[in-house]
Parts: structure tokens; sequence; C-alpha cells
């Protein structure tokens, strides 16, 4: 049967709702939070040169850029049509056959295909002070910008690592020169920028909004981050727990005439959103209740606010049978609970996997199934059917203010 084939039978067999395989990937920089639910003996399962599973991606269709030694694939995200894992095909393919079949004609029509992921990022220490590229910086590599937006689920925190909290931008009191001579300090000692940041300790069950050219240092909590399709940043911060990043980190993702340009580097940042002395009220994110739930289920929007990317926590209560119906396609993970999700009737958090396994709870629902409605059964008579659901930016339903 060929490829085409198998998409639109998986496609229609399952009511417009694919299974995910999951997608994780290693980092060879910071120290991993083991928090992924994956068995202790994979966070090497790609050799040691390749760094420990740190990252887990949702509904991909972009590559990482990963290093020279990341084969073509990684980082998107593949489709299981059965339960033998050498059935499986691309997410992206299935996006790039089905087009507004799944992803709605919004989508399809202004980007050409499912225009966001999401991510849970693990670390035990805290992240380096970066920032992502603006669209019109990224474009000069051929790459687009990233905001991103962060949830802290309960459900994957049991511990918070060495430092639970972010540095976000840079105090209102900081000049742009004091930036600078930290960036041209970088290969001569510790630039120690995080000196003229500001930190928030992170609270479970809330989030942020991180737009593109805000410079960032994430703590040390086990995040989902929904974002744009992008890859791309500038690491201000040389020196992280006692880890040094070369100028690479730094100058990476510049056009190589711009790469001893510090001016250049400067540019890329958007000064006034890293100096806003509301940046609290302005960036963060505590949860929004819906107005659709009752007494089987709870909604609610936990990334919202922004032109891009959304995302809800949706708790099914125990014993309970709901339709739930939303405006867009949506990604989606189950991170406590078991029991189905439309055909699917093995719907089920993962608690310990094995790398390269078949799991249950990882989903992809068209804009079709979204606008009927997937039916849902909690089939626990005590613990609550907790899923993460990530947007893109055509879900009319998503706050665009903070409440």
């Amino acid at each position: 049967m060929k490829n085409s084939e198998i998409i639109q039978k998986t496609f229609k067999e399952h009511d417009g709702i694919l299974r995910l395989i999951p997608n994780f990937l290693p980092r060879n920089f910071a120290k991993a939070g083991h928090r992924l639910r994956l068995h202790p003996d994979d966070y090497y399962a790609l050799g040691t040169a390749r760094g420990a599973m740190k990252e887990r991606w949702f509904s991909s269709v972009i590559s990482a850029i990963n290093g020279d030694l990341a084969p073509e694939d990684e980082g998107l995200s593949y489709v299981s049509p059965t339960k033998n894992i050498e059935d499986k095909f691309l997410f992206k393919d299935a996006c790039d056959l089905l087009q507004a079949e799944l992803i709605g004609d919004d989508l399809y029509k202004k980007y050409g295909t499912w225009p966001m992921f999401a991510k849970f990022f693990d670390y035990a220490t805290p992240l380096f002070h970066h920032m992502h590229l603006k669209n019109e910086d990224a474009a000069l590599i051929g790459r687009l910008g990233k905001p991103e937006a962060y949830y802290f689920p309960w459900q994957l925190n049991n511990h918070l690592g060495e430092f639970p909290a972010t540095y976000f931008g840079f105090d209102p009191t900081v000049s742009k020169e004091e930036v600078k001579q930290r960036l041209l300090d970088y290969e001569s000692k510790d630039n120690n920028i995080t000196e003229l940041s500001r930190a928030y300790r992170i609270s479970l069950g809330t989030g942020w909004y991180t737009p593109p050219g805000v410079v960032h240092a994430p703590g040390s909590v086990l995040t989902y981050e929904p974002q744009w399709n992008s890859d791309v940043n500038s690491v201000f911060e040389n020196v992280v727990s006692g880890e040094v990043y070369g100028k690479d980190f730094l100058v990476g993702n510049c056009p190589p005439e711009k790469k001893n340009d510090i001016d250049f580097v400067m540019n890329m940042m958007d000064w006034e959103k890293n100096i806003d002395p509301d940046y609290r009220k302005t960036y963060f994110r505590p949860p929004v209740i819906c107005d659709n739930g009752d007494d089987r289920y709870i909604d609610k929007w936990v990334c919202y606010g922004n032109d891009y990317i959304g995302a809800k926590e949706l708790t099914i209560l125990p014993g309970q049978t709901v339709r739930i119906k939303d405006k867009s396609a949506y990604g989606c993970v189950i991170i406590q609970g078991h029991g189905s999700i439309g055909a699917y009737d093995d719907a089920e958090a993962a608690i310990m996997l094995r790398f390269g396994q078949i799991s249950g709870d990882e989903y992809f629902v068209s804009e079709t199934a979204a606008n009927k409605g997937v039916v849902i059964t909690n089939r626990s008579n005590f613990e609550p059917m907790v899923i993460l659901k990530h947007f893109g930016p055509n879900n009319t339903d998503m706050p665009k203010e903070i409440k």
C-alpha cells in the first residue's frame, strides 16, 4: 500500500484523529531533569555524544537544529497507524497530503502547513539567558521567528530542579551599553549577564508568554511550551551552572558576515519589551477557566493573549464521558489518567516509556473532528483525566487579553 493510501486510510478509520509517536530529543548541554517519563536506561539512547534526552516535541513538522550528528528527521513527529512502529509515517506527510482536511482552510491558506508545535522542556539546571529571533532576523538565515508560551503542569513536576525561577529581559534601569559590554566580555570571562535581569519564581499551574526578541533564562521546572515552527536563538549568557558556552551559541544564527558584529546582535533584541516596567502584568498568564464546563469536566486556557499560539488544560472528572468541541485543529497530550479519545479506546498517560516505543498519550485532532466534538471517556473511578491541547493562531475562542 502506498504511503498516501495509508495516510488516508488511517485518517478516515479514526474519524480525523491521528495518534502520534513519542518524539524525544537529546541536547548536548545542561543537565537532564528526568521528568519526561522516560525509562532511566534510555536517557542516552542515542549515545553520550548526543547528550541526554531533555525535550519531547509534539505535533512537529520541523526538524531540530541539533548539531551535525542529528539525523534529518530529528524533531519531526511520526504518526502510528497501527501498533507496529514499522508502519509509522511522518505527521508532516499527513499535513502535506490532507492539507485543509486536517488543519483547516484558514491555516492551510495562510501557512501551507501546521504552523506550530509544542514541547516538554526538562532541565534540572536553569537554561542560559537567550532570546529567539524576530521574523526579520530569522529570515536572513532562511528561518522563522519564534514566539513561545510556557505552562508549568503539576503532574510532571514531582521536583522543581535546582533553580525554579525564570529571568526575563532586563531591569528597566539597565542601559543598552551595559548589556553590550557583557556581550563584548563573552570570550574573556564569565559575563554574569543575569545580574542585569530580573527573575520571577515559578508557580505551578500558571504560565507566561515570551515574544521573540526578549532575552530569558528558563528555570529548572518541566515546562509545557507551545511555540511557533522555529528552533533559532541567540545565547547571551556564556557560563551557566559551571558550564561554558562558546561564542557560536551567541552568533550561530546570525548571517556569516554579521558573526563579529555585536551591534547586529544587540539589534536583534526588542529592547522596549525587554525593559517593560510592567513585565509581569504584560506577560504572566494565570489560567482562564472557560464557561463551557460543568460537573463532568473543567476546561482552562493556559496559554493565550498573543497572535500565534494557544493552549488549554482539559480535566475530565472520574467516570465521566463528555463531547468536547473546539474551533480549530489541535495537538494534545494526556498527562494524567486513562480512557478513550474518539475512536481510540486505549488512550492513557505515559508512566514510563522506552525510547522508540509507541504510546497512547499523544494525538492530533483535525479541524473537522474538533468542530464536531471529540467524545472523551475517563475510565478511572478515582483519578481525573488531564489533557494539554495546543492550538495555532486561528482558534477564535482564545482570550486575546489577560483576564
